[in-house]
């Protein structure tokens, strides 16, 4: 674990955090849960969680890096839609709980994938003007 990068990590607790949301909004009963319980955001949990696990058997700080980043800009979407009535809104059914969540967690994923893949660029650069000196 300490060859890991930190986006990596952070996909190591991400998708199966994603894969256990997504069953429990299936096996809570939604007038008793205090985030969404609709299926269609379930399932999106689930196949997010489940492209996560995929990715983390890749080793790629990219991969991890671009998932995180990507997913964090969906979650600050989700709270845009939520807030502002914007589509998936008629089928995600989106709770202030959810809202705060995505905002803890999006801008959380933005900033670490968004670190990582600068990081990436920056030895990436590095890597071509060491050869080019060479």
């Amino acid at each position: 674990m300490e060859d890991k990068t930190l986006n990596q990590k952070t996909l190591m607790v991400i998708a199966p955090l994603l894969v256990l949301t997504g069953i429990g909004g299936f096996l809570i009963p939604e007038q008793y849960s205090l985030m969404s319980g609709a299926a269609p955001y379930n399932m999106l949990h689930l196949i997010f969680g489940a492209l996560g696990l995929v990715l983390i058997s890749a080793n790629s700080d990219l991969l991890a890096s671009s998932f995180n980043f990507g997913f964090g800009l969906i979650d600050l979407y989700q709270v845009l839609a939520s807030v502002v009535g914007l589509t998936p809104i008629e089928y995600f059914h989106w709770t202030y709980v959810d809202d705060v969540v995505h905002v803890i967690l999006g801008f959380a994923l933005a900033l670490i994938g968004g670190y990582g893949i600068w990081k990436w660029k920056e030895s990436r650069s590095e890597r071509h003007i060491s050869t080019d000196q060479s």
